[in-house]
């Protein structure tokens, strides 16, 4: 059995590697839009409710939680053209971090990605994960299944595999191994430890990680401390781009952003609007660019690997 991944205190030591973004962009700004509705637990699919809707309290087995299912829905009819239209505005490109169940259940939004240049994350077939009852008996064949069965239907819904894999909350202790072993997969998001990429040796094998954020993340409207407004949204992301923009600007080399965002949360149109302010300033800002998150993979392979 796995002991999972070892831990790793000093990581660059104060000292990242120097990466020139494409265009001579010193700051790269990745929207993940974690596209998950219809791909939760629910009574209906699986006898057990999930959470992560607009209220904390879960109900138990004994009641099917409708006010939930229900926010889940808002963010797959409302919320995610809500937030297609302003991408589509400002003319950026994104990362749709998306759960392959809740692409064959919305058809519509299966089209509009291949008619734009967003690129796919795959975040399972299902959204489960070691913090979901479920998700926490799953062994290892069990998620070895699970990510054959989401490259299975990505290939069906989207027509190619995504080569980056995000899994719920965080990673089970053989996640990286399996992702390693298909193959096909030339990064995970599956750590918050850092904020550029870095490689981590897996099966004998370098392995790219581009870690994520939870906290320029919208699920802060949810859990403590919440962002009681959706300008404490925007502030938390205005002021960690003025830092890591001024960082880059000082060290004269580049530096990534990620930003998580939820159609059931964001896709409200008071939290667009935060999302919207963002975009505008960012834009504004010299030196800032948004990307996909594919494009920062390869583009920190190509600059790393074999020095």
């Amino acid at each position: 059995m796995s002991s999972g991944p070892r831990r790793e205190f000093v990581g660059y030591a104060g000292n990242p590697p120097s990466i020139q973004w494409k265009d001579g962009a010193l700051l790269a700004v990745n929207l993940v839009i974690n596209y998950e509705e219809g791909a939760e637990y629910n009574i209906p699919d699986d006898g057990v409710n999930d959470s992560w809707g607009e209220y904390t309290f879960q109900y138990g087995p004994e009641t099917r939680d409708l006010g939930t299912e229900m926010h889940y829905e808002f963010g797959s009819r409302v919320g995610i053209w809500r937030l297609a239209r302003l991408f589509d505005e400002h003319n950026i490109d994104v990362t749709f971090n998306a759960c392959a169940l809740a692409l064959e259940r919305n058809p519509p939004l299966c089209e509009w990605l291949k008619s734009r240049n967003h690129d796919i994350l795959g975040h399972g077939y299902r959204w489960y994960g070691p913090d979901n009852e479920i998700g926490a008996k799953m062994t290892r064949e069990d998620e070895r299944a699970e990510i054959q069965r989401a490259l299975q239907s990505f290939q069906k819904t989207m027509g190619h595999r995504p080569k980056g894999w995000m899994v719920r909350s965080f990673p089970t202790l053989h996640t990286r191994e399996l992702l390693v072993e298909e193959g096909g997969f030339i990064y995970d998001s599956d750590s918050t430890n850092d904020e550029l990429p870095y490689f981590v040796k897996t099966l004998n094998k370098p392995f790219l990680v581009v870690p994520y954020s939870k906290v320029y993340n919208d699920t802060r409207y949810l859990i403590n401390p919440t962002y009681s407004t959706p300008r404490f949204f925007f502030e938390t992301l205005k002021m960690g781009l003025d830092y890591m923009l001024g960082e880059a600007r000082q060290a004269r080399a580049g530096r990534m952003m990620s930003v998580g965002i939820h159609p059931r949360w964001s896709g409200q149109a008071t939290r667009t609007a935060a999302i919207r302010d963002f975009i505008e300033y960012a834009l504004s800002q010299e030196g800032v660019q948004f990307v996909r998150r594919i494009d920062i993979a390869e583009q920190w392979i190509a600059a790393f690997v074999g020095r």
